[in-house]
């Protein structure tokens, strides 16, 4: 016991970092919308989901997902009105990484949208998957 109350502040930032490592191994990699490679396959062949990259055009052009529409993040609020009639269906958003994706995601969820999906690792995942992308 005498050891405990010498020590309390060594045990509890013991405590405390197992806590949060414990806590963080349950979070999904890229938020709680975060899909990976296998998953947006079979929203996009089950569901009819939608695909909207939201990388700059020249990134598009070097390589993209099959029928993925281009709206970059930064003219995502502007142009979201293009995909209003899709606001029930799956919405899959794909960056590079996944980061601009995930963000993406938060917008659209604000405009209404029901089911907005982040591709976790973005192109990059896509693409070490062995699954086709879109030149052009």
């Amino acid at each position: 016991m005498e050891f405990v109350q010498q020590n309390i502040i060594y045990i509890a930032m013991a405590v405390i970092s197992g806590g949060l490592l414990f806590s963080s191994s349950f979070r999904r990699p890229g938020g709680r919308h975060a899909v990976s490679p296998t998953e947006a396959t079979t929203l996009i062949n089950r569901e009819n989901a939608r695909v909207v990259d939201v990388r700059e055009a020249g990134d598009f052009a070097a390589g993209h997902l099959a029928d993925a529409r281009n709206i970059p993040e930064a003219s995502l609020d502007e142009r979201a009105g293009e995909l209003d009639r899709f606001k029930e269906r799956p919405v899959i958003l794909v960056c590079q990484n996944g980061s601009r994706s995930a963000a993406a995601c938060k917008k659209l969820e604000k405009l209404g949208f029901a089911r907005v999906y982040s591709l976790n690792g973005g192109v990059k995942a896509w693409s070490e998957a062995g699954l086709p992308l879109k030149k052009g």
